[in-house]
């Protein structure tokens, strides 16, 4: 089978925000502004993967994801489909946590030992998605 990734899809609460919020604290990479559907649409470039973030259509009413919540030893939303998706980041996490925590950002887990060897946290994002940023080692 011959599959490539394509994108995440998105939806938002208010998709313009929500697309300077990657652009800002992730150094995303804005590639369209759209409407479809009779919803703003916007295609972003976040470490590689395309994000489609979007308002809400005509007709359309979402419900909130639960937070983040812990377990003993991990975390989760606790709830059926995406739990989060996530990055490497070759550097030093705690720094990277800091400077964007100095940018606005909040995180749900802050960086830790998920396992010997594996650092890892989870990032809030607009519209309750989780990012999971792991450390990773050249």
């Amino acid at each position: 089978m011959d599959l490539k990734f394509d994108h995440i899809h998105l939806i938002s609460r208010d998709a313009k925000a929500a697309a300077r919020w990657y652009e800002d604290m992730l150094a995303g990479e804005i590639l369209a502004s759209y409407e479809l559907r009779d919803a703003l649409q916007v295609n972003i470039r976040v470490g590689g993967a395309v994000l489609i973030i979007r308002d809400t259509r005509p007709g359309e009413s979402p419900v909130e994801t639960r937070p983040m919540q812990d377990f003993v030893g991990y975390s989760s939303h606790d709830e059926w489909g995406t739990d989060h998706f996530g990055y490497t980041y070759y550097g030093d996490l705690d720094a990277l946590a800091e400077e964007l925590t100095d940018k606005g950002a909040t995180f749900t887990v802050a960086p830790w030992e998920f396992n010997p060897g594996t650092r890892l946290c989870y990032l809030s994002a607009p519209d309750g998605v989780s990012i999971e940023i792991v450390e990773g080692r050249k």
